[in-house]
């Protein structure tokens, strides 16, 4: 069991190793303004290198593949940064006894009565209801994909924005009239808090599952 929750946690790890790698793309600028960042060398200045780190790839992973592989690592930083900002924040909720009205089924079960443990109240969800949830995830990362130009043939990684889900990126249009300096100084922020939210479910899925092993949670 603990082997299989130490497996568990490296995966989730691995998972989140891209998080810290700018990328530097030819086909799509990720340069950021020099004038944002003077304690890190130009030649380091790259959207998500950021004071105190800085430029930080001791794997070397910014050298591995093309430009095109380095656009697929972005795309999926800030893929897994989303979905771990929206699931830090469903945690936080539900731990805190928060839930949505009504009844989660057509037996009568509410959403209260499964409960404030994140884990237990997932696995308490009807096989319906996650089956539901996986399909809308699928929907989602199945567009992603046909976003015109594709994020490894100079889309903008990030950017989900099909002919059927346009503006699916920014519904509610925060960016629009945004001067680009502003704008890439929003993207890097989207960068430090979906880190940030990827090492936190990590954490918060060892503290479940590996009791004592993150310190302050019980």
């Amino acid at each position: 069991m603990m082997a299989r929750n130490l497996i568990l946690s490296l995966a989730l790890f691995c998972g989140i190793a891209s998080a810290f790698v700018p990328a530097n793309v030819a086909r799509v600028s990720t340069r950021a303004d020099v004038s944002i960042y003077p304690d890190i060398p130009e030649d380091r200045v790259m959207e998500g290198a950021m004071p105190p780190v800085g430029y930080f790839d001791p794997w070397g992973l910014a050298d591995m593949g093309t430009p095109e592989t380095l656009a697929w690592f972005r795309a999926a930083e800030l893929k897994h940064g989303r979905v771990c900002m929206a699931a830090v924040t469903g945690w936080l909720v539900n731990a805190a006894g928060i839930y949505l009205p009504g009844n989660i089924d057509y037996s009568g079960h509410s959403f209260a009565s499964l409960g404030n443990d994140p884990m237990a109240a997932w696995a308490a969800v009807p096989d319906g209801g996650k089956a539901q949830m996986i399909a809308a995830i699928g929907f989602l990362e199945f567009h992603s994909e046909l976003a015109k130009p594709h994020v490894m043939r100079g889309g903008v990684p990030g950017k989900i924005n099909t002919m059927i889900t346009p503006g699916l990126w920014d519904p509610v249009g925060f960016t629009k009239g945004m001067p680009e300096a502003q704008k890439a100084v929003q993207r890097t922020k989207e960068l430090a808090n979906g880190r940030l939210a990827m090492i936190a479910m990590m954490s918060f899925i060892c503290a479940d599952k590996i009791p004592g092993s993150v310190p302050f949670i019980p």
